[in-house]
């Protein structure tokens, strides 16, 4: 297998930005977050850079794999653009503007969003589609965090 190292520094790179950008504009919410009520599945602090920073690896990874597939991904990839676009929304409805319910109302599309690209990275190439799998796993749970906090708050 060729690695065109361009494309793979870029495809990682996208994702990278993104969450990196999302911290930033976030940053001063996170005193405010540990203060919230949470549901008992609720994990520390510390496990969300963590996992995100591996879930924007895999998706960087999943990109690339439909980048140098050869087939056409033009669709493919202006939706996934779109679900990070989503993403860094999330974020700020969530954590800046602290309108959870909305939130959460953004986290459905979002999921949405990510299940569509999913099937499309899958029919470009199947590993590419499974490293994706990991994502929209930790959006549903990321889901019922978001609900719950609402619910509680």
């Amino acid at each position: 297998m060729i690695i065109y190292r361009k494309k793979l520094l870029a495809s990682l790179a996208v994702p990278l930005a993104v969450g990196g950008l999302s911290a930033l504009l976030t940053k001063d919410s996170m005193e405010k977050f540990d203060s919230l009520s949470k549901p008992a599945l609720s994990p520390p602090g510390w496990l969300f850079p963590v996992v995100w920073t591996v879930l924007f690896v895999l998706m960087g990874l999943a990109c690339y794999l439909v980048v140098t597939s050869g087939r056409s991904n033009r669709v493919t990839l202006t939706l996934y653009g779109v679900q990070l676009f989503f993403n860094l929304l999330w974020s700020l409805i969530f954590f800046r503007a602290e309108a959870y319910l909305a939130a959460f109302v953004w986290l459905v599309l979002l999921w949405l969003l990510i299940s569509a690209t999913t099937v499309l990275f899958y029919r470009i190439s199947k590993p590419a589609g499974l490293l994706m799998l990991p994502y929209l796993l930790w959006v549903t749970f990321a889901g019922y965090l978001n609900l719950s906090i609402y619910l509680l708050n």
